[in-house]
């Protein structure tokens, strides 16, 4: 069992189809994710990263799981050198599942790490909630939330 641990359950009111595009196509990713996209073959083994609209990575990682419109489970690092601590902590664990429920997919997060007192999983778990909010509001509406539409100036 993980020492550090993040979860977050949400309900969308979509197809586990477009859902599972938003997760992972890059002009859904750019919109609710600060204008960032992931790279990945998106397939077992294959690395996978997150970029910024700079195009420096931030995350980096390995998919470990891929079952189309269910399940990811991937491996996650801090790359960029302004969050040494959190890359020096190594990789944590991140699991989407969806599950179909009536009219809306189920969403469920998972961040974990093995390490207590994780800081990569207290600042996952400040930035997943308006992300994933962010995502609901893009599929239910057409629009993603204006807090998480463009990377932090400064960040």
């Amino acid at each position: 069992m993980a020492e550090s641990q993040f979860a977050y359950v949400i309900y969308i009111r979509t197809t586990p189809e477009k859902l599972w595009q938003a997760l992972i196509e890059p002009e859904f990713t750019r919109q609710f994710w600060a204008e960032t996209w992931q790279e990945s073959e998106w397939k077992p083994g294959a690395s996978w990263r997150i970029m910024r609209p700079d195009g420096r990575v931030v995350d980096s990682g390995e998919i470990i799981e891929f079952e189309p419109y269910r399940r990811i489970v991937l491996t996650w690092r801090k790359e960029l050198d302004s969050h040494h601590e959190m890359h020096a902590e190594g990789y944590s664990r991140l699991t989407y599942e969806l599950q179909q429920q009536e009219d809306s997919v189920k969403l469920t997060v998972l961040h974990e790490m093995d390490k207590p007192g994780s800081k990569l999983i207290q600042a996952v778990s400040q930035g997943w909630p308006p992300i994933l909010s962010s995502l609901k509001s893009l599929l239910e509406t057409g629009d993603a939330l204006e807090i998480t539409r463009r990377w932090p100036k400064g960040a």
